[in-house]
């Protein structure tokens, strides 16, 4: 029945958002049409967390969260920083995985983690 799942980003600045994507993270991206693009993620995995919860006090009910995950936290965050990229915080361990996040244009914090558990 579902397929995949499609995300998306409501930012101030939609040009260098698509750009960061393309140029910095390397996310592969179809243009469908003035300068829109389909960014092709090949894996994805989707959890349901409770609002409010200890480790999240602030987190609303109705809240959506975008994160991207790699296979080596540290070696990613090396190769992220050569090419500009700003992370917030050093690596952390949240349990289910090494946590960081990266600074994206339209003030953006988005989660990088490299998880502990199999996918």
């Amino acid at each position: 029945m579902i397929k995949g799942m499609h995300g998306m980003f409501y930012s101030s600045e939609p040009e260098k958002l698509r750009l960061f994507f393309k140029e910095v993270l390397e996310l592969p991206a179809t243009d469908i049409g003035e300068g829109w693009l389909i960014y092709d993620i090949k894996a994805a995995d989707l959890g349901v967390h409770p609002s409010k919860s200890p480790g999240h006090p602030e987190t609303q009910s109705g809240t959506a969260d975008i994160s991207f995950f790699c296979e080596n936290l540290e070696e990613s965050v090396e190769k992220l920083k050569a090419k500009g990229a700003i992370f917030k915080g050093p690596i952390e361990d949240h349990g289910y995985g090494f946590v960081t996040f990266i600074s994206a244009p339209g003030n953006f914090w988005i989660q990088l983690y490299q998880p502990k558990y199999s996918k």
